[in-house]
């Protein structure tokens, strides 16, 4: 007889550009079944479902009546995150969703109590930190690697994109900005490493207050931008490091580094907005024996490359998580918790660069163990 665990029967709702990523790798997981997509635009669900072989689109209120289907990939824009997945909830229905979990921390808390009261599971992007590369980073620095951790830093900045997205403007209003945007990417990363932030100070500006689509049926029109398109912070973790972060949609050329400084050693960790990648290790040389020797920047020749060990199949993988948590009763990685107090570090972000003071957090999470570098999306569970 086998123990293995019939698929989650799950509704992708929100089939705009990140729908793609999400749909090629969950009709490909043997422990999910997607049932349908859904969409405000019906004719757009429509061709999702037929481009990816699923068998049903539909409104949101006809896939939470579907009795096969038990949890929601909520992949609409930022400003209704909330609203869906209450709606959802309410239904009786877990809910995974895009980052950020919700536009405020009270709305996030309304969430949480919905999910408790209704008996259901929540996960919530991103869910990058499950893929080889910083599962492999993880696993390094809890051997030991670079020594005690102490200090970090992170950096994303690019023009933006309104240069390319063809409906950017959700993107520079409440909900939006390159902070709530890719920040969650970075800072989940970051506390996964390191565990809970306890105190942060901000800085935030904008460099225009109206951008131009640069591409798509609507390119040449100008649109308001409404939140601070430049972010810098300092994070200050419970457990003692401290990390310099800047998010930004205003820099001319683009940056990506996240780069983990020990008592031993440093490590420069993958993108994280990636599930792959190369980790690069530069060790403490004791060594060297002048001052000159110890100021001189190491060269290509003194980083150790660990290549990724792990599963990279891409985005999904946190809803395959919650989806394998609801069968077999367990918590999952991407939970609740985790989400919220990403949300608590980029609020308290924002509300430190508008008082110009430093804000204490009012959330923790706690963290499972690394993931084995066999765990494997691809492979069918059991219970």
């Amino acid at each position: 007889m086998s123990n293995t665990f019939e698929p989650v029967g799950i509704a992708v709702v929100g089939c705009g550009n990140i729908s793609d990523q999400y749909l090629r790798n969950l009709v490909r997981f043997p422990d999910v079944n997607v049932i349908a997509c859904a969409d405000i635009d019906l004719s757009r669900a429509s061709a999702q479902a037929a481009k990816y072989g699923v068998p049903h689109s539909a409104d949101l209120a006809t896939v939470l009546e579907m009795p096969n289907v038990d949890l929601i990939v909520n992949l609409t824009i930022p400003a209704v995150h909330a609203s869906v997945a209450l709606q959802a909830i309410r239904a009786g229905k877990h809910v995974y969703g895009e980052k950020p979990f919700a536009l405020s921390l009270e709305e996030a808390e309304t969430i949480i109590a919905a999910a408790a009261e209704h008996k259901v599971q929540l996960g919530n992007a991103p869910d990058t930190f499950l893929g080889a590369g910083l599962q492999t980073a993880r696993r390094v620095i809890e051997a030991g690697q670079i020594g005690t951790p102490i200090s970090a830093r992170a950096t994303f900045g690019y023009p933006g994109p309104d240069a390319w997205h063809p409906n950017p403007e959700f993107l520079f209003q409440k909900g939006g900005g390159p902070l709530l945007d890719m920040g969650p990417y970075y800072l989940t990363a970051l506390v996964q490493l390191f565990g809970p932030v306890k105190t942060v100070s901000g800085f935030g500006r904008r460099a225009q207050n109206k951008r131009t689509i640069g591409s798509g049926p609507r390119a040449g029109e100008t649109f308001d931008v409404t939140v601070d398109t430049q972010i810098s912070a300092l994070l200050e973790f419970a457990s003692g490091p401290i990390a310099n972060t800047r998010f930004s949609f205003d820099e001319p050329i683009a940056t990506r580094e996240l780069e983990l400084h020990g008592t031993g050693g440093v490590i420069r960790l993958p993108d994280p907005n990636a599930f792959d990648g190369s980790v690069f290790i530069c060790k403490k040389d004791v060594n060297k024996t002048s001052p000159q020797e110890w100021l001189d920047a190491p060269t290509d020749a003194d980083w150790t490359e660990f290549p990724a060990k792990g599963s990279a199949e891409g985005r999904g993988m946190g809803a395959l998580d919650l989806a394998r948590a609801v069968r077999t009763g367990g918590t999952p990685r991407v939970g609740a918790d985790l989400a919220l107090h990403v949300l608590d570090i980029m609020e308290s972000i924002i509300r430190s660069a508008d008082s110009r003071q430093t804000v204490s957090l009012a959330t923790t999470c706690k963290l499972a163990g690394p993931l084995p570098a066999t765990w494997n999306p691809l492979q069918k569970s059991t219970q």
